[in-house]
This record gives structure tokens, C-alpha cells and sequence, in this order.
């Protein structure tokens, strides 16, 4: 595989890999472990909730309240203890990158300059999350057991909160379309 520059990428990673090839295997190992310490992680949670009563055992049981708490608890074990020593490993890794040397990070041309393309829209369910917790919040459904609720009641939710979210996001953006319309219209 050559680029436009005509630099052979291949044989570049081919000589980091001969030269670090003890790093990149612990490095390797350590991100196996990583993914498997999150699931043994989440695992443990899952039937510690359960028997500590944080949660029903029976999912028609949830309430929303449960759903929160849950989901809250989980990110803060995993957090504690996965994403801890995953930050550490991270330093450490930076740390022996950074020790490599400036000549030989430029001889091994390993990482290309790329496009400022970004990809975009995680937040939106979080957000569309969010605003249906303060729906069932507000209609008094927090500690109601989520399998009696009709799906009347879901779908109406859902369409009350693309509302607020089309008034809310909508009018400062058809204010900032008129604007700009404007703007560009009396330009000469």
C-alpha cells in the first residue's frame, strides 16, 4: 500500500512492529482485558443489583426511577473499576510514545494527516433520554412499574418531547434563518 507521497506505509508499521513488538503486544493484551474486565464488570453489577434489591429481578417491574439508578450505578462501577487503570494504560502509553524521539516517530510516518470530517449525533438520544425522564417525572410515573404503562402513553410522550424540542431548538434557528436571509440579501 503506497500514498500519494509514494511512502511505503506498509513497511513503515512493518519496522515499528519488529522494533516494538513487545509494546504493541502488551498494549494488545491490555485493551483483551480491558473489554473483558467491562463485561465481568457489568455482569457483577447486573446480579448485585439484583440481589441487593436495587432493582426488581422482573423487568415488568422496573420503574423509571429503577431504569436511572441502574443505569447511573452501572457507569459509576465501570468507571471505578475499568476506566480508571484504561486512563492510566492510556498515560503510560502516551508517556512511551512520547519517548520514542521525534526522529524516529517522523522515520515511521505511521499516522497520515486526515480530513476534518467529523461524525456527529450522540447527544441526541441522550437528550431525547433525558427529556422523557422529566416527562415521567412531571406526570407522576416515576416509581410506576414501567409494563403498565399503555403505549398510548409512550407514543404521546414521544411526540409531546419532539415538540418541546422542535419549539425550543426551532424558533432561535428560524430567527437565525431570517437573519442570515436578511444579511445576505442586502449584501451588494
Amino acid at each position: 500500500m503506497t500514498d500519494t507521497a509514494g511512502l511505503d506505509v506498509d513497511s513503515d508499521w512493518k519496522r515499528f512492529m519488529r522494533k516494538h513488538w513487545r509494546t504493541v503486544a502488551t498494549f494488545g493484551v491490555a485493551a483483551i482485558l480491558a473489554v473483558a474486565g467491562a463485561v465481568y464488570v457489568f455482569l457483577w453489577f447486573v446480579g448485585d443489583a439484583q440481589s441487593t434489591g436495587l432493582v426488581p429481578r422482573t423487568l415488568g417491574l422496573w420503574t423509571m426511577a429503577n431504569l436511572v439508578n441502574f443505569i447511573l450505578n452501572a457507569i459509576f462501577w465501570e468507571l471505578l473499576l475499568v476506566g480508571i487503570p484504561v486512563v492510566v494504560a492510556v498515560v503510560v502509553g502516551w508517556l512511551l510514545w512520547e519517548r520514542l524521539g521525534g526522529e524516529e516517530m517522523r522515520r515511521y510516518h505511521l499516522f497520515r494527516k486526515r480530513s476534518r470530517t467529523s461524525r456527529g449525533g450522540g447527544g441526541v438520544s441522550l437528550f431525547f433520554f433525558v427529556a422523557f425522564c422529566v416527562k415521567v417525572y412531571l406526570d407522576g410515573n416515576w416509581n410506576v412499574p414501567i409494563a403498565t404503562w399503555t403505549l398510548d402513553y409512550v407514543v404521546g410522550s414521544m411526540v409531546l418531547i419532539l415538540e418541546w424540542a422542535l419549539i425550543i431548538l426551532g424558533i432561535p434557528a428560524a430567527i437565525a434563518a431570517i437573519l442570515w436571509i436578511r444579511y445576505q440579501m442586502k449584501k451588494p
